[in-house]
């Protein structure tokens, strides 16, 4: 018996385990993507691979929970959390017991700007699969003793997050930046509209947001264009042409206000933000290096350096650049004892005017361009990430043949790119701040 014959027979964790450990040990080699369209013209980017008997599928649709009425906030998590709970003729229990049988994975889950599906299985199971995914996306069941069930869990989330010093941070910061805009409202939603929420709500959601004009696809693994195709369509074809969804429009984030919030923790939160940039700004790869250089890299960045190697005040600390679909954000962030914060807090402004002001050495640079370029294989050690790539890819409007290019564009960033972004982002506008942590005499 080989061990993908004998992977059958063990539980869904061990079976995945398994194929994984073996699909992480082949050499990498390079990823061809191939374009496919379906018969009914559904469009997936796919790289077969038949090293390991896996297919790894990863799609999104455009749109996500900032569309959710304010009233409803969370509705779009919601649903997420509920298209696996029963859908056609099984409910909850008999849905979730025929994954664990097949060993197929399906889930689903929510940004602010798309709303995403990932599908695993192993090669012999995939028609099964697909017909289990195809029920959850077109005849999701959304049973009222599951819906309650989902709610509950999600509002015992929002609970514990009320006390969690970080995400008070987030909203306090969200709020802050972005006001009367969608994405101050949080994903999540509040317990109040989280209970509000109805299976009739759920099935008018998930009518309104799937589409096919807004579907994205990246499949990977032991299947071929010609079986993919017709299994696509066995999920998507039927779907409508078009959202009946409006549009999110794009932010006008306002940075500079300072936000403290009182919670008694051992530690204080820290938030900053400024401006960062969209993905199809000419200057997001010098961004990208630039914030490598000043929070990105964990153990070699300048926070890290001057807030914990030099100084002690926090085990880590910092940055990442964040391209929403609407607005951009570079924020760092860090944790320390309550009558150090002030002090950690001047640390890491002064790290972002270094930044701003005098930018990173030439030996920093090419220190960084060395780790960003030589640990981009990293993302592609599954065939899950790479099909989340493939779709990540797609969701930026980036073309077919990127990783081949993405490395060329890193080498590429000049110090006076690094020089002119920093400039652009970090010494025109004053950081938003907040902190939360206990009161401090």
């Amino acid at each position: 018996m080989t061990p993908f014959s004998r992977a059958l027979s063990l539980p869904f964790h061990a079976t995945v385990a398994l194929v994984l450990i073996v699909f992480m040990t082949v050499t990498a080699r390079a990823v061809e993507i191939q374009r496919v369209v379906s018969p009914q013209g559904i469009e997936a980017w796919l790289v077969e691979d038949n090293t390991v008997p896996l297919v790894a599928m990863n799609f999104s649709f455009d749109n996500g929970a900032a569309l959710d009425p304010e009233s409803k906030s969370g509705l779009t998590r919601l649903l997420s959390a509920t298209l696996d709970e029963g859908a056609a003729d099984l409910d909850s229990e008999a849905y979730q017991a025929r994954l664990e049988q097949l060993a197929i994975s399906i889930g689903f889950s929510t940004s602010r700007d798309a709303f995403f599906g990932s599908l695993r299985t192993l090669a012999p199971t995939v028609d099964e699969a697909f017909d289990m995914l195809s029920i959850a996306v077109n005849e999701p069941r959304f049973d009222e003793d599951a819906v309650e069930r989902i709610k509950a869990q999600l509002i015992a989330g929002v609970r514990r997050q009320q006390k969690e010093p970080n995400a008070i941070a987030g909203k306090a910061f969200m709020a802050s930046v972005f006001g009367e805009h969608p994405y101050a409202i949080p994903t999540s939603g509040t317990e109040s509209t989280l209970e509000s929420l109805t299976p009739g709500d759920l099935d008018q959601q998930h009518r309104a947001l799937f589409s096919r004009s807004g579907l994205r696809i990246g499949v990977v693994g032991a299947i071929d264009a010609g079986t993919l195709g017709l299994l696509l369509d066995k999920v998507f074809a039927d779907l409508p042409e078009n959202t009946e969804l409006g549009s999110v429009a794009d932010a006008e984030a306002a940075f500079g206000e300072r936000v403290s919030e009182t919670l008694p923790v051992p530690q204080t939160s820290i938030m900053i933000g400024l401006p960062g940039l969209k993905r199809d700004d000419p200057d997001f790869q010098a961004a990208f290096v630039m914030n490598h250089i000043l929070g990105g890299g964990t153990f070699t960045s300048w926070l890290f350096e001057e807030v914990r190697e030099k100084r002690g005040l926090s085990y880590g600390a910092n940055s990442s650049i964040i391209p929403y679909e609407h607005a951009g954000m570079i924020i760092a962030t860090a944790a320390t004892r309550a009558d150090r914060a002030n002090e950690t807090l001047d640390v890491m402004l002064d790290q972002i005017d270094r930044m701003a002001t005098e930018g990173p050495t030439s030996a920093e640079l090419e220190a960084a361009k060395r780790f960003l370029t030589g640990s981009y294989a990293l993302r592609f050690d599954t065939s899950g990430k790479i099909a989340s790539q493939l779709v990540a890819l797609q969701n930026a409007d980036l073309p077919i043949d990127y990783f081949e290019k993405r490395n060329a564009e890193i080498e590429a960033v000049s110090l006076e790119d690094v020089q002119r972004v920093a400039q652009r982002l970090l010494a025109t506008q004053d950081p938003t701040v907040v902190t939360v942590g206990p009161a401090v005499n």
